[in-house]
């Protein structure tokens, strides 16, 4: 049976190991990777796709009730203002 100091000389070797293997092997990969995409005259956006854009936040709505008295308009949404508050909103309706 191994000692414990040769167990831990040999899982120091074998880290080693794995390091210069990772590394030869993604150094080829990046070479392979570099070739296909000159071949292919490739850009980053066929690569990896377009860009996507966060969440759109704040983005209109269009307006579901009017005030025919004064042209105020309402989305449906959120808080109702007071001159349709506590009435029948299908008489507000936009056509």
């Amino acid at each position: 049976m191994n000692s414990l100091q040769e167990l831990l000389q040999q899982r120091e070797a074998l880290d080693a190991q794995i390091r210069q293997a990772r590394q030869e092997q993604t150094a080829e990969a990046i070479a392979k990777i570099k070739g296909l995409i000159a071949e292919f005259e490739l850009t980053e956006a066929d690569v990896f796709g377009g860009r996507r854009k966060a969440v759109h936040t704040g983005s209109k709505v269009a307006p579901k009730y009017s005030n025919p008295e004064t042209g105020e308009t309402w989305t449906g949404r959120g808080k109702p203002p007071k001159w349709i508050q506590g009435k029948n909103r299908d008489d507000f309706l936009i056509q």
